[in-house]
C-alpha cells in the first residue's frame, strides 16, 4: 500500500463523492426494485427493467468504479493520477447523466431528456478514457493490468457511443435493424468490455494483495486479456454483419478467458501469507462465485435453444440479473471495505501516524452491519432468481426487500466512514514518536 500515499493520490474531494453518489444510487436502485416486481413477468425491454438496469450499471457499478480506480490507479500503475479536474467533471457528467436517463426510462420519456442524458454520459467516458489514458503513459513500466484498464475504458466509450445512437434512433429512426438487435451489442459491449476486463484489470493485483500473495507469472492474464478482447470483438463483428451460428464459440472464448482469471488468482491464493479472511475478502469470494451463473447462462442465451419463450425471456432476465445484482453487486459490496476504510483513514491520519494512536481502517466501519449486509444481499439475491424463475411477483418482492435492506445497510456504513473525522488522538510518548 505505500504507493497509495497521499503524495501520489488525488484530493478527497475527488474520491469520496463518487462512493456517496453510490450508496445513494444503490437505495434508490432497492426501493425502485420494490415498485418494479410486475415488470419480471415479461420482456426484458420493459421501462422499469431498464430503469434497473441503468440504475444498477451507472450509478451503482460505474460511479463506485471511477472513485475507486481513481485512488486505486496509482497503486496499479504506481503514477500520479493525470487530471483531478477531468475527473471531477466526468463525475457530474455521469451523475447527471444518470439521473436524468433514470427519470427518462421510468415515464418512458424520449425526447430530449434522454438525449441529454445520453450526451452526458458519453463526454462523462470521454473525460474518463482521457485521463486513465494519460494516467497510464506516465507509468513508469507498461503491464498486463494496464492493458486491462486502458482497454477496457475504451470499451466503456464504445458501450455509451452505441447506446446514443440508440437515443437517437428512438426519435429518428435510422438504424437498420430492429432496436433490440442493437440493445444485445450495446449490454454485451458493457458487460464483457468495460466491466468484466476493468475488474480482470485492478482484481489481479489487488486481490493477491489482500491476501498478502504472491505470484509474479502473468502467462493466464495475456491469455484472459486475449481470449476476452477476441471473443467480443467477434462477437461484435458477426453480430452487425453476419448474424451466423457462432454465437457460442464467442461466449466460449469469454468463458475461457475469465477461467484463466480465476486460474490465476487460485495460484496466487496458494501463496498467501494471510490465512484469516475478513468479511470484505469473504464476500469477494461469494462474487467469484457468483460469476459462474452468468458465465453458464452465456452459453444458454448465445446457443439459440429452443425454449419456451416464456423460460427464454425469464433465462434472459436472470442473466442480466446474475450479473448486476450478482457478480458486480457482490464484488462491490466486498471491496469497498477493503478500499474505502484505508482512503478514508489515510486522509484523516497519515499526518498523524508515529506521533499519535490512530485507529486502524478496519476500525473505521461497523463488521455487525457489514455481516447483516452479507446475509441479506445472498437472500435477496437468491429470492430474486427463484421469484423471476417461479414467476411469482411474491418471491421477487421478497428478494426486493432483501436487496433494499443491503442497500441501507451499505449506505450507513459508507457515510458513517465518509463523515468520520479524527479526534481525542492520544499522543505517544516523546521516545516512541521519536523512535517512530
Amino acid at each position: 500500500m505505500s504507493a497509495a500515499t497521499t503524495s501520489n493520490s488525488p484530493g478527497k474531494w475527488v474520491v469520496l463523492p463518487h462512493y456517496a453518489f453510490a450508496a445513494l444510487a444503490f437505495v434508490a436502485l432497492g426501493v425502485l426494485l420494490l415498485f418494479s416486481t410486475d415488470a419480471f413477468g415479461g420482456h426484458y425491454f420493459h421501462p422499469k427493467l431498464l430503469t434497473l438496469t441503468h440504475v444498477a450499471a451507472l450509478g451503482w457499478a460505474t460511479m463506485v468504479i471511477f472513485g475507486a480506480l481513481y485512488q486505486l490507479l496509482p497503486v496499479v500503475l504506481e503514477c500520479n493520477l493525470y487530471s483531478e479536474k477531468l475527473a471531477t467533471a466526468a463525475f457530474g457528467f455521469l451523475g447527471a447523466g444518470t439521473i436524468l436517463l433514470a427519470w427518462s426510462f421510468w415515464h418512458f420519456e424520449l425526447g430530449w431528456p434522454m438525449h441529454v442524458a445520453a450526451c452526458s454520459l458519453v463526454i462523462s467516458f470521454i473525460l474518463f478514457n482521457i485521463n486513465v489514458a494519460q494516467t497510464a503513459r506516465k507509468a513508469p513500466k507498461w503491464t498486463i493490468e494496464s492493458d486491462f484498464i486502458v482497454t477496457s475504458a475504451i470499451w466503456l466509450l464504445v458501450t455509451g457511443l452505441v447506446g446514443l445512437l440508440m437515443v437517437v434512433n428512438f426519435t429518428m429512426p435510422f438504424l437498420p435493424v430492429e432496436h433490440t438487435h442493437y440493445l444485445k451489442l450495446h449490454a454485451h459491449i458493457g458487460m464483457a468490455g468495460w466491466f468484466l476486463l476493468l475488474i480482470i484489470g485492478v482484481g489481479a493485483k489487488l486481490i493477491p494483495m489482500f491476501l498478502l500473495a504472491h505470484h509474479e507469472g502473468t502467462k493466464k492474464l495475456n491469455w484472459s486479456y486475449n481470449l476476452i478482447n477476441a471473443g467480443l470483438v467477434l462477437f461484435i463483428l458477426d453480430h452487425l454483419l453476419f448474424q451466423t451460428a457462432l454465437l457460442p464459440v464467442y461466449a466460449a472464448l469469454v468463458v475461457a478467458g475469465v477461467a484463466c482469471f480465476l486460474l490465476y488468482l487460485r495460484q496466487a491464493a496458494k501463496t498467501r501469507q494471510r490465512q484469516d479472511i475478513d468479511l470484505g475478502m469473504k464476500q469477494t469470494f461469494v462474487a467469484l462465485g457468483l460469476l459462474l451463473l452468468p458465465l453458464l447462462l452465456v452459453l444458454v442465451v448465445s446457443s439459440q435453444l429452443a425454449l419456451p419463450q416464456s423460460l427464454l425471456s425469464s433465462v434472459y432476465l436472470v442473466y442480466g440479473i446474475s450479473v448486476f445484482f450478482g457478480f458486480i453487486s457482490a464484488l462491490i459490496l466486498g471491496q469497498t471495505f477493503k478500499t474505502l476504510p484505508f482512503i478514508v483513514w489515510m486522509h484523516a491520519y497519515e499526518d498523524y501516524v508515529g506521533r499519535f494512536k490512530t485507529p486502524m481502517p478496519k476500525d473505521m466501519y461497523s463488521h455487525t452491519l457489514l455481516r447483516w449486509q452479507n446475509i441479506s444481499y445472498l437472500l435477496g439475491f437468491i429470492l430474486l432468481v427463484a421469484g423471476v424463475l417461479l414467476r411469482s411477483q411474491q418471491v421477487i418482492l421478497g428478494g426486493a426487500i432483501g436487496f433494499t435492506l443491503t442497500s441501507l445497510l451499505y449506505t450507513a456504513n459508507v457515510f458513517q466512514m465518509l463523515l468520520h473525522k479524527a479526534h481525542d488522538l492520544k499522543p505517544f510518548p516523546y521516545g516512541n514518536a521519536k523512535s517512530a
